[in-house]
């Protein structure tokens, strides 16, 4: 027979000497066995002993109850004999049933039917009880006892006042001849209350249920039960089963009790486990504080790489944290900020107000979650910042302060007035170039108010000089010169126009009547139509309200737009060169807007260039930059509104865009014109 493999290993005794270490082996296993059998076999002895007290208990209750319910019905049938011998007549019925009832509290009531179901008398309750008024199942006892001419209880029903009640019904019988009933009323929490010892109520729950296990009515003075330990004895009551059921409010025993069989256990294992737990701690707690210690080197280094500023602040205002990058944004060392109250030494001084309006708003519990505002460097040096602000939570989720981040934005907005500045001359060198489209047709519209001024001023001066030869014509005379200043201011406004539109200025929010403002436009927008015979078809919606804009900006907006409608129809049959500018209110619009759109019959759009209408450097004209849509949209952003495009039914393209109205606080709050 091979030996075993741990037989031949270093520190095992050979063969031969196994039993020295096997036999005390088996008896530490045997002795661990018996150690852990014991608590199993004491717990099962206590639930059985406690099992079989609960049962001997339920049975000294049951026979008490039915004890009691036994003295009640032997007490009515010798009241039904007295009634019935004429021996309680008057008062003697009311002393009779007084003593019955104080006597036995678990009665509520006791009545007296006579043969016809109508009471005869009863006890002072208040109510009255007739054969009528009784539920089914009541009336069916009532004549079941008037038939069997035997005692029989009924089943218990629920009263007007909620009450669970049990009726016994007594016939009274003179002989053969049937006199009435004699009807005891009991109250099933009466019967629970008065019946049932306090001692066993405190540690059981005891219920009262009907032959389909219905609870009719309980007792739980010392809470429910755990249904561990429960037991139910049936109540032979003539007529009616009822059930008592126990619930023992104790729960299943443990498994070690408070025995000596536990305390050897534990004190057998706890040693051993407590080096154990020991050594497992000093490990835990070493691996611990290396980790933490990690944990703080790497949290450290990572707020001192942050380019943002992290602040905390109590409920109170106090500021109990900063970052270096907070220190180096303001200039100013952590300790000269951490533990003080506002004011703050990085607050500007022009900007008190706000910052003590919002610091009053933070102590009231409110924040603003995200704001821009101004502070100042430790040499004065003023920044724009922009601040998160959050509660600062603590492990148990209460709320100890705010948390607040801080980005310096100065570069953004550096970077930003850069990119309006550019968009800014971009537009004008937009205006420069659609200007430099129009200019041939310019000198020719100028041409004409000018060739009229010099024939109208040349036939003036013939008038003056046929003056010593006849009498001059005045009237003649005033028309040629009116004639002539009308075509010089329209020679004048063109200049005007132009002039106004090319030169470069800042943007600047007026308001604008857009009626005018198309009016306005409406010789620069015919200088281009007239090259290609295209109408011009104006409708404005009377009585639109003001918006607040650039009005070279929107001049231009619209100046593109109409170029392009115009360059759309050169191709189309000269009846259809009909470009049509609208204004009106924006009836889809959740706020007021006004919606201006220019429609033409041209080519249209295909899909595929709809789709980068509007990119930078986008156009489908071979000199064409593929600004112009962009720059439109951009300006139509920039006052609120948006601008797109959609096919014309007819033929052609409608381009839209909306222009926000000007609230009546706008209004009021600009200077007077």
């Amino acid at each position: 027979m091979p030996v075993p493999l741990f037989f031949s290993l270093p520190g095992f005794p050979s063969r031969k000497h196994a039993w020295r270490w096997l036999l005390p082996v088996f008896l530490l296993l045997l002795f661990l066995f018996a150690l852990l059998w014991l608590p199993w076999q004491a717990q099962h002895m206590e639930s059985t002993e406690r099992q079989e007290q609960l049962i001997a208990d339920t049975l000294w209750v049951e026979q008490t109850v039915r004890f009691q319910l036994g003295r009640n019905e032997e007490s009515l049938r010798l009241v039904a004999s007295d009634m019935l011998a004429g021996y309680l007549e008057g008062r003697k019925w009311n002393d009779r049933l007084d003593a019955l009832l104080r006597n036995s509290r678990e009665l509520a009531r006791v009545a007296w039917l006579d043969a016809d179901g109508n009471q005869v008398k009863g006890t002072d309750d208040g109510s009255e009880l007739t054969l009528a008024e009784l539920p089914l199942a009541s009336r069916q006892a009532l004549e079941k006892a008037r038939d069997t001419r035997t005692p029989q209880y009924g089943q218990p029903v629920r009263s007007s006042s909620g009450a669970m009640t049990l009726d016994y019904y007594v016939p009274l019988l003179r002989g053969s001849e049937y006199r009435g009933t004699l009807v005891a009323t009991y109250s099933t929490a009466s019967i629970l209350d008065q019946l049932v010892p306090w001692w066993f109520a405190q540690d059981n729950e005891i219920l009262l249920t009907d032959s389909d296990d219905t609870v009719l009515d309980r007792r739980a003075s010392g809470g429910p039960g755990r249904n561990v330990y429960t037991h139910t004895r049936a109540l032979d009551l003539p007529g009616v089963v009822l059930n008592l059921r126990t619930n023992s409010i104790k729960s299943a025993p443990r498994l070690l009790p408070n025995l000596l069989v536990g305390s050897v256990i534990v004190l057998s294992l706890g040693l051993l486990w407590s080096l154990a737990a020991l050594w497992r701690d000093i490990n835990r707690r070493l691996a611990a504080e290396g980790a933490l210690r990690q944990q703080v080197s790497f949290r450290a280094a990572m707020e001192n790489s942050l380019v943002t500023g992290l602040r905390a602040r109590d409920l109170e205002g106090r500021v109990t944290y900063v970052n270096p990058a907070f220190c180096r944004m303001v200039g100013l060392p952590a300790s000269d900020i951490i533990g003080r109250l506002p004011p703050m030494p990085y607050w500007a001084p022009e900007a008190m107000d706000e910052y003590h309006d919002r610091f009053s708003r933070v102590l009231a519990g409110s924040v603003t979650p995200r704001f821009e505002t101004v502070f100042q460097r430790a040499d004065g040096e003023r920044f724009p910042v922009l601040v998160f602000e959050a509660p600062l939570l603590d492990d148990a989720g209460r709320q100890t302060g705010w948390m607040g981040s801080i980005l310096d934005v100065s570069d953004l907005r550096r970077a930003e007035n850069i990119n309006r500045q550019q968009q800014e001359k971009l537009q004008a060198s937009a205006r420069l170039a659609s200007m430099g489209e129009i200019a041939s047709t310019l000198a020719h519209e100028l041409n004409q108010p000018l060739a009229a001024i010099s024939s109208y001023a040349t036939g003036a001066l013939n008038l003056l000089e046929r003056a010593p030869a006849a009498g001059v014509d005045h009237g003649m005379l005033r028309s040629a010169l009116e004639k002539a200043s009308a075509q010089a201011q329209r020679a004048g406004q063109i200049i005007r126009s132009v002039h106004a539109f090319v030169r470069k200025r800042d943007p600047a929010r007026m308001p604008i009547d857009v009626g005018q403002l198309l009016d306005g436009l409406l010789p620069l927008v015919e200088l281009q139509a007239r090259q290609f015979f295209v109408a011009i078809h104006i409708n404005s919606a009377p009585g639109l309200p003001r918006v607040l804009g650039d009005g070279v900006m929107l001049e231009q907006v619209l100046l593109n737009l109409t170029r392009n409608g115009i360059e759309s129809m050169q191709t189309v049959q000269p009846e259809r060169r009909i470009l049509r500018i609208q204004a009106a209110l924006d009836q889809s619009a959740s706020t007021p807007m006004i919606a201006i759109s220019v429609t033409d019959q041209g080519h249209g759009i295909p899909d595929d260039v709809a789709e980068r209408l509007f990119s930078p450097f986008f156009s489908t004209k071979s000199e064409g930059m593929g600004m112009g849509l962009n720059i439109c949209r951009t300006v139509v952003e920039f006052h609120g509104g948006t601008l797109s495009h959609r096919h014309n039914p007819q033929g052609g393209t409608v381009f839209r865009f909306t222009l926000p109205v000007m609230t009546r606080a706008a209004d009021a709050a600009l200077p007077a014109q």
